[in-house]
C-alpha cells in the first residue's frame, strides 16, 4: 500500500475518504469468507487531487459551477463539458503513473480490467449516487488503463453527476474521486440482487434481476431482465423477461452488442437451484454489513462473483418498536387520511393532536401500532371492517397477516390501540335517530354552532402571544376533538354510508344493477368541498370577463405578487375582490391540508391559478352550474326509473317505500362526509396564524433563521424555544436533510417490526389481460387521455382527460369539473376522491398500486369504475 494505491485486501472501514464509497464496499466485501470478489485495487483520491492541483482554469470553472441551480441545465452542461475536457488533457504526474504501473505489474499483461469511479459522496445512507460517474469495461494494456483512469476522473463532471450533487446538497469541491481497477469477469449472466424488495421495502423478500452476458444490457435498458422473488428460502415468484440483446466483451477490448439466439430469448437465465444459491450468498453479505444490500453479481464458469455491494438507500425505515423481543405490526395513517407525503415534525404534532390513538413516527410518516388489535378477536373484526371502507389494500394486507397462523400466535396481547373509528356507541345511536327522522336540519343547527365556536376561538387566540398562545392551543385539543368527532355529525355520516350500502345491495338483488347509489350521489347539497369547487368556477367566470387580466395571469401563473400587478389592467380590482372573497371562505384549504405546515391558499393564492386557468380554458361560462343542475335531473330520472321497476316486483309497494326513503336519506346526509375535516382545517388555520406570529418573533430575535424553521420542531420543542428563547439549530438542519430524503420514500401500508410488508393480491382472473386492478368506487366505463398529476400546482388538464394521481384531498375538487374519470394509488370507498367522483358522475378506480409509474402521461386508457380496473390502450 502507498499514498496512491490501495489493494482491496488492505482497505479498512476508515478509508472512505481515500477510496470512496464503491472502493470501500469492495474492500469490505472481499473480507467476507466464502464470497468471491474479482481482485483489484483503488487509485486513491490523493492521486486525483494532486493530479488536478494548481489548475487555475478548473478552479475558475468550479467557481462558476457552484453558483448554479439544478434547473440551470444549459449552463451546467456547458461548464461541465469544459471541465471534463480540461481534465482529459492533463498529464499524469510521474510518481502517480509509476505507482499505477507498478501495481499493474502484479497482473498478467493480457489481463482485462473494469475501470470504475468511486466518489467520496457515494453509496452513503441517504444518497447512493449510483450510475452518476462512468464505468469502462474490458480495458487492456497499460496505456489504455492510464487513459481510462483520467476519463473516470473527468466523469465526476458529467451533467447527471453535477445535477445530482446540486439536488442532494453536495458542493462540487467537497467530492473527490478514487478509481477502482478490478479484474474483468466475462460473465455468462449477471444482474442485481436486492436483499430487501426495493419497491415494497419488504425485508423478508429478496429480489433478483438477471440477464445474459454483462450487466450493461440491463443498466442501459436494452433488455428485460428476469425477476425472481425469494422469501424464507423459497422462490415465490418468477417473471421471465424476453431478452433479445446481450452485451459481451469484445476480442479487441471494450464491449459489443450481440443478438440473443432465438432459442435463448425466453429461457430462464438462472435455474432454480442457482437462484436459491445466490439468495443465500445475499443473506450472508447482508448479515456482514448489518443492513439490506444492493449487490451486483456475475456468473462465470459455474461460480458467482460479487462485484459491488451497497446499502439500499430507498427502503422505508421500520417504525421504532418499544418491545424488540416480540413482533409488532404497524399501519399507515397517511393512507387512511389520503396524505402519504412526508410530514414536517410540527405537522406530525398537530396530526397527533387530532388522533384518538397512539401513533409512532417513521420515514416522515405516522403509523398506528395495531399489534394488540390483531391479537384480539374484537380488535381484528373492527380493523377488517374499518379498513374495508377506508383502504381495501390495507384490509388485504391485514388479512394476509391473519392467514399466517404462527405469526399471529407470536403477537403479544395488551390494550387495543385502534378505537372504533367513527363507529362509536354514541355515533351509532345518533345514526339510528337520524335514520328515523331523516331531517337535515339536525345537522344545519350543529354546523351553525361550530361556526360560532370557531369565530370565538379566533378572537381569543388573536389576542394572545408567547407561551400563552401555545398554552391556549394545547388546551383547546379537547374542544377540537369534540367538534371533529361530534356524535351527531358522525351519526349522519354513518347513516349515509350504511344506506348507500343498502341501496346498492337491494338494487343489485332486486333489479340486477350494480352500484346504483353512485349515480344517485350526483350533485349533492351540503358538501362543503363541492361548494368550494363551484365557488372556484365562479371565480374563473369572473376572470374570463376581463381579457387583459386573463392574459396577464396566463403568462404569470407563478407570480406570487399577481394581486398588485394585475390592478393596472381593466377588471383587475374586480378580480382581486372576487379572489379575496373566495379566500375569505376557503383560504384555509390547500393540498395536503391535514399537515398544518403546508401553505394554505390564503398564504399562497398563486397555487390556485393553474386550476382557474384550466377552468377558463375548458369550461364555458356558467357550465359548472348547468352540469350541477343536469346532475340533479339525472338523479331524479334514475330514482323514478328504479322506483317504477321495483313497483313491478312482488311486494313492490313495500320495496318502493323503503327505496324512496333510503334515496332521500342518502342525498340528505352523504355530503357531510367532508365536514369534520373542513372544521379541523379551519381550526388549524386559526392556530397557524398564531404560530406564524411566534415564528416571526423568534426570527427577529435571531433564534431562528427563517419562519419556516418552526416546521422542523415538534410542538413541545417549539414551546420550549418560545419559553427559553433558545433552540439547538443543528437539530433543525438535520431534520431538513432527513425531510429531503423522506420525501422520496414510498411508505408501505402495513409493516412489521422485522420489516415484512404484507400486501393485498387482487384476483385478476375476471379482468382483461394486462389490466391494472384497483377498487371500484364510482360506476361507469370511460376512455380518455391519462394525465399524470402529482401536485395541484402542476395540473394542466384538457377536457376529457383522465386524472391519474397518488391521492386527492379537498383542494383537488376543482379539477373534477374538467376531467372524465379518476385513478388514484391510494383510497377507499369513503375517501375524498371516491365521494367527489360519485358526486360528479365520474367513473373512478382507486387503490391502483404504482398507477403514476405504470401509466404514461398522455397514454390512452379505459377505466371501469364498476368492476375496478384500468386498461392501457
Amino acid at each position: 500500500m502507498n499514498l496512491y494505491i490501495i489493494g482491496f485486501s488492505h482497505i479498512d472501514k476508515m478509508d472512505l475518504m481515500k477510496v470512496g464509497g464503491k472502493g470501500l464496499n469492495l474492500g469490505m466485501l472481499s473480507k467476507i469468507p466464502g464470497i468471491r470478489v474479482p481482485e483489484g485495487f483503488c487509485i486513491t483520491t490523493t492521486a486525483f487531487r494532486e493530479s488536478l492541483a494548481n489548475n487555475f482554469k478548473i478552479e475558475s470553472l468550479l467557481e462558476n459551477l457552484e453558483e448554479l441551480k439544478s434547473t440551470d441545465g444549459k449552463q451546467i452542461s456547458e461548464i461541465s463539458e469544459k471541465i471534463r475536457a480540461e481534465i482529459e488533457s492533463i498529464q499524469l504526474p510521474r510518481d502517480i503513473e509509476s505507482a499505477i504501473v507498478k501495481e499493474l505489474s502484479n497482473y498478467d499483461d493480457r489481463s482485462s480490467f473494469a475501470i470504475r469511479s468511486s466518489a467520496t459522496a457515494e453509496d452513503l445512507p441517504n444518497a447512493s449516487f449510483a450510475g452518476q460517474q462512468d464505468t469502462y469495461l474490458n480495458i487492456r494494456g497499460r496505456k489504455e488503463i492510464l487513459r481510462h483512469v483520467i476519463k473516470c476522473w473527468a466523469s465526476l463532471f458529467t451533467d447527471r453527476a453535477v445535477i445530482y450533487r446540486v439536488e442532494n446538497g453536495f458542493r462540487h469541491r467537497e467530492v473527490s474521486l478514487s478509481v477502482v481497477v478490478q479484474r474483468m469477469i466475462f460473465s455468462e449472466a449477471s444482474g442485481i440482487l436486492f436483499t430487501a424488495d426495493p419497491v415494497t421495502s419488504d425485508r423478508r423478500t429478496l429480489s433478483i434481476d438477471a440477464g445474459f452476458g454483462l450487466g450493461e444490457a440491463m443498466v442501459s435498458g436494452l433488455t428485460n431482465p428476469d425477476i425472481y422473488k425469494i422469501q424464507d428460502g423459497r422462490i415465490i415468484s418468477k417473471r421471465i423477461g424476453v431478452q433479445n440483446m446481450e452485451i459481451l466483451s469484445a476480442e479487441s477490448g471494450g464491449i459489443q452488442k450481440k443478438l440473443v439466439d432465438a432459442d435463448r430469448q425466453k429461457k430462464q437465465v438462472l435455474p432454480d437451484d442457482l437462484i436459491l444459491q445466490l439468495a443465500r450468498i445475499g443473506r450472508r453479505i447482508e448479515s456482514y454489513f448489518g443492513c439490506p444490500q444492493d449487490i451486483e453479481w456475475c456468473f462465470y464458469q459455474n461460480e458467482f462473483y460479487m462485484v459491488q455491494s451497497r446499502a439500499i438507500t430507498t427502503l422505508f425505515p421500520i417504525p421504532e418498536s418499544p418491545n424488540v423481543k416480540k413482533p409488532r405490526v404497524y399501519m399507515s395513517i397517511g393512507h387512511i387520511q389520503m396524505m402519504t407525503d412526508a410530514i414536517h415534525p410540527l405537522g406530525m404534532s398537530f396530526f397527533q393532536m387530532i388522533s384518538d390513538i397512539s401513533l409512532t413516527r417513521a420515514g416522515g410518516r405516522l403509523y398506528a401500532d395495531i399489534t394488540h388489535d390483531l391479537s384480539s378477536a374484537l380488535g381484528r373484526k373492527r380493523l377488517v371492517m374499518a379498513t374495508g371502507k377506508q383502504d381495501l389494500l390495507i384490509q388485504g394486507a391485514i388479512k394476509q397477516l391473519l392467514d399466517q397462523k404462527d405469526f399471529m400466535k407470536s403477537l403479544p396481547k395488551g390494550k387495543r390501540n385502534v378505537k372504533g373509528g367513527i363507529f362509536t356507541p354514541s355515533s351509532i345511536l345518533a345514526a339510528i335517530k337520524i335514520h328515523w327522522k331523516n331531517d337535515p336540519e339536525i345537522i344545519h343547527e350543529l354546523t351553525g354552532k361550530f361556526d360560532s365556536e370557531l369565530n370565538e376561538i379566533e378572537g381569543k387566540l388573536s389576542k394572545l402571544s408567547g407561551k400563552a398562545a401555545l398554552d391556549f392551543i394545547k388546551n383547546d385539543r379537547d374542544s377540537l376533538l369534540a367538534m371533529a368527532y361530534h356524535p351527531k355529525m358522525l351519526g349522519a355520516i354513518i347513516a349515509a354510508i350504511l344506506v348507500n350500502d343498502s341501496i346498492n345491495k337491494n338494487v343489485e338483488n332486486w333489479l340486477g344493477e350494480k352500484n346504483a347509489a353512485d349515480l344517485l350521489s350526483k350533485s349533492l347539497e351540503n358538501n362543503v368541498t363541492t361548494e368550494m369547487g363551484m365557488a372556484l368556477c365562479d371565480l374563473a367566470d369572473t376572470i374570463r370577463k376581463y381579457p387583459q387580466v386573463l392574459e396577464y395571469l396566463s403568462k404569470n401563473s407563478e407570480d406570487k405578487d399577481f394581486f398588485e400587478k394585475m390592478k393596472v389592467f381593466a377588471g383587475g380590482e374586480e378580480v382581486e375582490k372576487a379572489f379575496k372573497n373566495f379566500l375569505a371562505k376557503y383560504g384555509m384549504r390547500c393540498p395536503g391540508e391535514i399537515d398544518i405546515t403546508k401553505p394554505r391558499f390564503e398564504e399562497n393564492p398563486a397555487q390556485l391559478l393553474p386550476m382557474l386557468l384550466s377552468n377558463v380554458r375548458i369550461l364555458k361560462p356558467g357550465e359548472h352550474k348547468t352540469r350541477f343542475i343536469n346532475g340533479r335531473m339525472e338523479v331524479k330520472k334514475k330514482e323514478e326509473e328504479i322506483l317504477c321497476s321495483l313497483l313491478q316486483l312482488p311486494a313492490g309497494k313495500r320495496k318502493v317505500k323503503k327505496m324512496k326513503k333510503d334515496i332521500h336519506l342518502l342525498r340528505n346526509f352523504i355530503g357531510y362526509r367532508e365536514y369534520p375535516k373542513y372544521c379541523i382545517v379551519r381550526r388549524y388555520q386559526i392556530y397557524k396564524k398564531a404560530l406564524r406570529k411566534e415564528a416571526n418573533r423568534l426570527v427577529q430575535k435571531g433564534i431562528l433563521h427563517g419562519t419556516q424553521d418552526i416546521f422542523y420542531l415538534y410542538f413541545d420543542e417549539l414551546y420550549r424555544a418560545i419559553e427559553t428563547d433558545r433552540v439547538d439549530y443543528s437539530i433543525i438542519e438535520k431534520r431538513k436533510e432527513d425531510y429531503v430524503h423522506f420525501k422520496n420514500l414510498t411508505p408501505p401500508r402495513v409493516i412489521t417490526s422485522d420489516g415484512f410488508v404484507p400486501y393485498s393480491d387482487f384476483s385478476t382472473e375476471k379482468f382483461p389481460a394486462g389490466a391494472l386492478t384497483g377498487i371500484p368506487v364510482s360506476s361507469g366505463v370511460v376512455e380518455g387521455c391519462a394525465r399524470i398529476v402529482l401536485s395541484v400546482e402542476e395540473a394542466e388538464l384538457e377536457e376529457g382527460d383522465i386524472l391519474v394521481t397518488r391521492f386527492t384531498d379537498p383542494s383537488w375538487t376543482p379539477l373534477f369539473a374538467t376531467i372524465k374519470g379518476l385513478v388514484t394509488e391510494v383510497g377507499g370507498f369513503t375517501t375524498h376522491g371516491a365521494v367527489v367522483a360519485r358526486e360528479y358522475g365520474l367513473p373512478g378506480v382507486v387503490g391502483v398500486e404504482n398507477a403514476t409509474k405504470l401509466i404514461r402521461d398522455g397514454q390512452q386508457v379505459r377505466i371501469n369504475g364498476t368492476e375496478g380496473y384500468v386498461e392501457l390502450l
